[in-house]
C-alpha cells in the first residue's frame, strides 16, 4: 500500500474530504498510500476561496471561484454539517443557520487543518493532462508548477478528480445581445451587488444564482430587478422592485423584448445560466459528458468511472446535500483504494447504475429529488465506516427551508434550525440578514444575546 500513489486533483471541499478520509483511516492504524493533491489556487477551499479577480488569475489561469462578496449560505448549515466534525466542535458555541462565506470557509478549513493534511497539497500546481497506460494500469500526470514555471510528469495508480463543476460557465447566445450598451457578465464573474445600486438589472435564469443575486441586488439598492425564466417562474413572493418575466425574445440596444410581448429597458445584465462539466486535463474517454443532474451517467455509485475503475469523481452531482455528501463519496473511494471494499463486476455495476437512473428519471418534484439524494448518500455510508446520521431529518430541514423561502424570500435566512448531529438549536443572528452589510467572520461572531434581532436601520445601509 505504501508503494501505491494516489493523485487528488483539486483541494476544494471534495478534495479536502478525500484527504480527510485517508487521514481518518491512518489514525485507525491503517497503512495508506502516498497521496499528492494538486491545487491550482494558492490556498484550499475551492469555491469558498474568494477572489476579487475574474477572467484570469495572477498566473494567467482561468479563475476557478464563482464566489462573491456578501454571499451567505442559501441553505441551512444543518443540512451540510460534517457528521464527524460539527459546527459546535469548531466554534465552541451555537451559531445561526445561515453563515456568510468567510465563516463556512473557516469551518471547512478548520476540519482539514485538524487532520494535518495541508502538507499533502501542492498549491499553485495545475494538472495539464492525464494519460493512462492500460498495460501498466497507471496514470501519468503532466503538471505545471505555476510559481516556478516548471512542468513535470508523475505516475500514479489511482486518480481522484475533485475539481467541482461550478466554475465553467454556460453562456448561451441571445438575438441582438451584442447591441446592449450596458454591462453583460455571467454569474461566475459577479463579485458584488454594490455596483448595481440604482440600476435596472436583468437576470437571465430561473434558479439559485438568479434568486440569490436578485435579492442581493435588491438589498444593495438596485432600482429594479427582473428575472427572466425559460421553463417556469421561481414563484416566490418577491418584494416590491423585484419580479419575473418569461423568456427573452431579443435585445434592441438597452431594450429587451420578452415572449409575452413585454418590453423593458435595462442598465446591466447578469447571465445566471448555469455551468458545464469541464475537465480539460482528461481525454474524452475519461470525461463526464452529462447534464448537471443528481445522477451523472458513467459513474458507478456516482463516484467510480465505469470506463476505468481506477478513476474517481467527487462532487460531480447537482447538489442538495454538499459537504457531508462529499464525505460519503470520499470515504467510499478511499475504501475501494485501500481494499476495504470490493468493486463489483462491470455487469453488476451497469445494473446498479441503471436502477438508480430509472429512479432518477421518475423524480417529479423537489421533495422527491431531496429524498433521492438522501437515499444515495445512505447507500454510500452503509458501505463504509463514515458515521451514519439521520438523513430523513435533514430532508425535513430542506423541506422546511423551502417553505420558509416561499413565505418570505427576504427573511428565510433569519430562521433557526436544529443540528441533526448534535441536537443543538441554532441561534438567531444578531442582525437581520436584510440589514447586515458586513459579512466578515469577526462581525458575524460578535456576541449578542440570542433571540433578539437587530431592527434599527444601519447608517450605511443603502436606500431600498
Amino acid at each position: 500500500m505504501q508503494q501505491k500513489r494516489i493523485a487528488i486533483i483539486g483541494a476544494g471541499p471534495s478534495g479536502m474530504a478525500a484527504m480527510r478520509a485517508f487521514a481518518a483511516a491512518e489514525s485507525q492504524g491503517e497503512q495508506i498510500p502516498e497521496i499528492i493533491c494538486y491545487e491550482k489556487q494558492d490556498d484550499w477551499g475551492g469555491q469558498w476561496n474568494f477572489t476579487w479577480r475574474t477572467g484570469t488569475d495572477h498566473y494567467g489561469e482561468p479563475v476557478h471561484s464563482s464566489m462573491y462578496r456578501n454571499l451567505w449560505s442559501n441553505g441551512p448549515k444543518e443540512a451540510l454539517e460534517f457528521a464527524e466534525y460539527t459546527f459546535d466542535e469548531h466554534f465552541g458555541r451555537p451559531i445561526s443557520s445561515y453563515p456568510p462565506r468567510e465563516v463556512l470557509w473557516d469551518y471547512i478549513d478548520g476540519r482539514a487543518s485538524q487532520s494535518g493534511v495541508k502538507d499533502l497539497v501542492r498549491f499553485a500546481h495545475a494538472v495539464r493532462w492525464i494519460d493512462y497506460d492500460e498495460t501498466a494500469e497507471r496514470f501519468t500526470l503532466t503538471v505545471e508548477d505555476l510559481r516556478n514555471r516548471r512542468t513535470s510528469r508523475e505516475v500514479f495508480d489511482e486518480v481522484i478528480v475533485a475539481t467541482g463543476h461550478f466554475s465553467y460557465p454556460n453562456v448561451p447566445n441571445f438575438d441582438g445581445i451584442e447591441t446592449f450598451p450596458g454591462e453583460v457578465i455571467h454569474a461566475h464573474e459577479f463579485r458584488g451587488a454594490e455596483r448595481l445600486a440604482g440600476q435596472r438589472v436583468l437576470l437571465i435564469g430561473g434558479s439559485y444564482s438568479a434568486e440569490d443575486i436578485g435579492v442581493q441586488a435588491h438589498k444593495m439598492g438596485a432600482r429594479h430587478v427582473t428575472m427572466s425564466y425559460r421553463s417556469r417562474p421561481q414563484g416566490f413572493a418577491w418584494p416590491e422592485g423585484v419580479d419575473e418575466v418569461p423568456e427573452i425574445l431579443r435585445f434592441d440596444g438597452a431594450e429587451v423584448s420578452f415572449v409575452d410581448g413585454q418590453r423593458r429597458e435595462f442598465d446591466a445584465v447578469v447571465l445566471c445560466t448555469g455551468y458545464l462539466h469541464h475537465y480539460p486535463f482528461l481525454p474524452n474517454e475519461m470525461r463526464i459528458d452529462s447534464p448537471n443532474n443528481l445522477y451523472p451517467t458513467g459513474l458507478y455509485r456516482g463516484v467510480v468511472w465505469q470506463g476505468n475503475p481506477h478513476l474517481y469523481y467527487l462532487g460531480a452531482q447537482d447538489q442538495w446535500f454538499t459537504f457531508n455528501m462529499f464525505d460519503a463519496q470520499a470515504w467510499y473511494a478511499r475504501d475501494l483504494i485501500l481494499g476495504r471494499a470490493e468493486l463489483p463486476s462491470p455487469e453488476e455495476r451497469v445494473a446498479h447504475m441503471e436502477e438508480w437512473l430509472r429512479r432518477h428519471e421518475a423524480l417529479e418534484d423537489d421533495p422527491a429529488a431531496v429524498r433521492f439524494q438522501a437515499d444515495y448518500i445512505r447507500d454510500l455510508i452503509e458501505a463504509t465506516d463514515y458515521p451514519m446520521f439521520d438523513l430523513d431529518a435533514v430532508v425535513e430541514i430542506f423541506l422546511a427551508w423551502k417553505q420558509d423561502k416561499k413565505r418570505d424570500i427576504l427573511t428565510y435566512r433569519d430562521k433557526a434550525h436544529r443540528s441533526v448531529m448534535t441536537g443543538t438549536m441554532a441561534v438567531e443572528h444578531h442582525t437581520r440578514w436584510l440589514d447586515e452589510l458586513d459579512d466578515s467572520r469577526e462581525r458575524y461572531l460578535l456576541h449578542q444575546p440570542s433571540g433578539e434581532l437587530e431592527h434599527e436601520e444601519q447608517a450605511s445601509a443603502p436606500k431600498r
